[in-house]
């Protein structure tokens, strides 16, 4: 027989709301976010096009390497930019230097001219990354950081998503002056905002101290993290090849078909990043390496065929998927390696086999494209991926 009893006695709890996560200098901060985005994606894919007007395929190539190259070196001499300026002027710098150059391409088509423009955009991105990244970690409330990283991963990722094939399909349609007036103009309207951030990130200490070099070199030393980043780096070449040259190897189908695999891929690699998180979190990180290996090449492969819109599409779905798995599992799994002050290196090492990753592919893939073609340039990209999986078998078993 159950009894009735009087609650306890207890003393009056006081609940304490959380930090509010989106201030008005997020929100500003938001403004260069968008305009850094815009600026660095729109004419990704259309530089190439427009170089292959001089008949240089191996031009095409390189404005893409030239671009990437620029934006690994510049990244690390940018923290010590940044301490003689601070935040603000670095990050007014940066979106100077990536808008304002394009605006020469609109009176200029030599191939010279654009690898200048290239190198110096890509600088102006690696300081709108670093400076920019500086502050936005300093305005986001420390327990909620990882809230406030995902919503300005969702900022920055949607630009992205939609310049891509924006940039593709405007230049095909209307020309390349218009993808280079927009170009021009969003980096250095964001200006208007930069004003209103933080001079200096003074509240994230942790972050001057993440990119020193002898401890990104140590940590290039430890197999635990160069292994995965080596097998990330293999799939970052194959997006360099699908940036660069899909939209022209595609000049013979309808103008929608490169347009809508530039917007398929990333929006699959975005989706399967985030369900890869979850699987990994439950069942781990390392199991979803050769998964992503094998989901990339078989994707890479569709694009053999060229002249087939449907297989053009579902390479790009295939690709995408394995894509973002590997994003995720690598960046999560080395995170899982190394002690907490040490993560500035990891991502360090993270973004420079992201950057010359796709360098290199674009730039390999420009010396064969000539020789081979376009459909057999794909297909050794997609043979390229699988030796990395001696790289996830050697991970697994040395662990």
């Amino acid at each position: 027989m159950a009894i009735d009893t009087l609650p306890a006695a207890t003393a009056p709890t006081t609940t304490v709301a959380p930090p509010k996560l989106v201030s008005r200098a997020l929100l500003l901060r938001f403004v260069s976010v968008i305009g850094s985005s815009i600026g660095f994606y729109l004419p990704l894919s259309v530089m190439p096009m427009f170089a292959d007007q001089s008949g240089s395929g191996g031009g095409a190539g390189l404005a893409t390497v030239t671009l990437l190259l620029a934006t690994v070196a510049c990244e690390l001499v940018t923290p010590r930019l940044v301490g003689r300026v601070g935040y603000r002027w670095a990050l007014a710098l940066g979106l100077v230097l990536l808008g304002a150059p394009t605006a020469v391409l609109m009176v200029s088509g030599d191939p010279g001219v654009i690898l200048v423009v290239s190198a110096v955009r890509g600088a102006g991105f690696a300081i709108c990354v670093v400076a920019g990244g500086a502050i936005t970690a300093a305005l986001i409330p420390a327990d909620r950081r990882g809230e406030g990283l995902a919503l300005v991963g969702i900022v920055s990722g949607i630009p992205g998503l939609l310049a891509l094939p924006a940039g593709v399909w405007a230049a095909t349609r209307f020309g390349f002056t218009p993808v280079f007036v927009v170009t021009t103009v969003a980096p250095l309207l964001a200006l208007v905002s930069v004003p209103g951030l933080p001079r200096r990130a003074a509240s994230a200490p942790h972050l001057a101290a993440s990119a020193p070099r002898r401890g990104v070199l140590g940590s290039l030393r430890n197999p635990a993290l160069a292994r995965p980043a080596t097998i990330f780096a293999a799939s970052t070449a194959a997006v360099g090849v699908l940036v660069t040259f899909l939209p022209l190897a595609t000049r013979g189908q309808a103008t929608w078909v490169a347009t809508a695999a530039l917007f398929i891929q990333p929006a699959s690699s975005t989706v399967s990043r985030w369900i890869a998180g979850r699987i990994g979190d439950r069942r781990g990180q390392a199991c979803l390496l050769a998964p992503g290996l094998i989901l990339s090449a078989a994707g890479m492969a569709a694009f053999v065929c060229t002249s087939t819109p449907a297989a053009v599409l579902a390479g790009a779905l295939v690709f995408g998927t394995g894509f973002g798995v590997l994003q995720n599992a690598t960046l999560t799994l080395m995170y899982t390696r190394v002690a907490a002050r040490e993560e500035g290196a990891v991502s360090a090492i993270w973004n420079a086999a992201y950057d010359l990753g796709m360098a290199a592919g674009a730039f390999c893939a420009g010396l064969t494209v000539t020789h081979l073609g376009y459909p057999a340039t794909f297909a050794l990209t997609a043979a390229v991926l699988l030796p990395a999986l001696a790289l996830v078998r050697r991970d697994r078993t040395s662990r």
